[in-house]
């Protein structure tokens, strides 16, 4: 069982990267073949309102099937096959297609890791085991931030696909060969279904912070962190990665740090609330200062991701309500709410993005910067000093390979 969840553990891997790394593409994917942001944003929403249109199905199959087949098939025909979908793009609605194969493909990852420590450990420890699985599965944002630019550089966005294809296919294989099904759920009475839960009215005062919880750090995070940063600061998409790579690191960090708060604190309600507060309160700020210079800008960012990763904690607090014999439906509807939030949040943010003014009010914001400091917002030489790394949020390209 401990193998079979390290290896849904990678793939998880797999399910945050394929939700993250836009960003970083969104200036090459616009040269090449002409994605906006909007279309970038329509793309990532898709991702989402697949992955979360999965969630019921994925819950009964979880039930009935097991977290083996589920999620070993899916992962291999929707992740893998929107994979190829991607690298062979020509237009923006071929990105648009392979998000949505990839969302369905990535819809039953970490929900199996959940099945399998909601039947097969102690009630006490899932917030912290579940904290673990999403902190070591956000390795994916880090891979999808600045290593993925690296790819891209070095490879070809084409190319880079095309192994992320070969990748997602080898971790499927291992998931059916390694993962084990938890022995099925003894239970007399009315076997129940997702309108068993529905009718819990505990848990309809849980579904609107899931509703919004994941929302505005995966939006920032998975899209919105790359316009943002190019069109005012003229980040490349390697200065974008490094940025996104704080968020990313932050995010791992928030949910380890997540975890074992509840039996700190002896309340998961109230930390959840304090600390969601407190990642709003980031996010107003960054709204009322966006030029404010970029390294606020990552910090800002950094930590709204950290104080907004109390994901494990809300699904351990609501777990405690869902019956043994519906933990695959439980989780799973949960879920729904916190991808769909996601998922509604990427489309109606691209249309008040356009709606707005778009990328041209945002340029507006930065050529004032620039004239206020009365010189270019991004100097070519890179500060004494400092490592390149930190040269590329100054506009500064890594040294060429020797």
């Amino acid at each position: 069982m401990h193998a079979g969840i390290a290896v849904l553990m990678g793939s998880y891997v797999l399910s945050q990267f394929y939700r993250a790394f836009l960003p970083v593409m969104s200036p090459i994917l616009s040269k090449d073949i002409g994605a906006s942001p909007e279309a970038l944003s329509q793309a990532s929403g898709l991702w989402f309102l697949a992955f979360a249109a999965m969630q019921i199905p994925v819950g009964w199959a979880l039930d009935h099937i097991g977290p083996r087949r589920t999620a070993a098939f899916l992962l291999a025909g929707g992740a893998g096959g929107g994979a190829v979908v991607f690298a062979l793009a020509q237009v923006p609605g071929h990105i648009s297609a392979s998000m949505v194969l990839m969302g369905i493909g990535c819809s039953p990852v970490l929900m199996s890791s959940y099945f399998i420590i909601a039947k097969g450990f102690d009630a006490r420890v899932f917030a912290t085991l579940a904290g673990m699985v999403v902190g070591v599965g956000s390795l994916g944002n880090i891979a999808g931030s600045l290593p993925m630019a690296w790819a891209v550089e070095a490879f070809g966005w084409r190319e880079t696909m095309w192994g992320l294809a070969a990748i997602t296919l080898a971790v499927a294989a291992l998931i059916f060969l390694v993962v084990q099904d938890p022995p099925p759920e003894q239970h007399d009475g009315p076997k129940g279904s997702v309108l068993t839960l529905l009718a819990m009215p505990a848990l309809w005062m849980i579904f609107p912070m899931m509703f919004v919880n994941y929302a505005p750090s995966a939006g920032l995070r998975g899209l919105w962190a790359g316009p943002y940063l190019d069109d005012i600061f003229g980040l490349d998409s390697a200065g974008i990665g490094v940025v996104t790579l704080g968020m990313g690191l932050a995010m791992i960090l928030g949910n380890f740090a997540y975890g074992p708060m509840d039996r700190l604190f002896g309340s998961r309600k109230w930390v959840v609330f304090a600390g969601n507060i407190i990642s709003a309160a980031f996010i107003f700020v960054l709204w009322a200062f966006p030029a404010s210079g970029v390294w606020t800008a990552a910090l800002l960012l950094a930590a709204a991701a950290f104080f907004g990763s109390s994901y494990p904690l809300i699904m351990a607090h609501a777990r405690a309500f869902v019956p043994a014999h519906l933990t695959g439906r439980g989780v799973t509807l949960l879920n729904l709410f916190a991808i769909g939030g996601v998922g509604l949040f990427q489309f109606s943010s691209g249309w008040v993005f356009k709606a707005a003014g778009g990328g041209d009010r945002m340029k507006q914001v930065g050529a004032h910067l620039d004239r206020r400091r009365g010189r270019r917002l991004l100097p070519d030489p890179e500060p004494a000093g400092l490592p390149w790394p930190c040269g590329l949020l100054a506009g500064r390209r890594p040294p060429p390979r020797p």
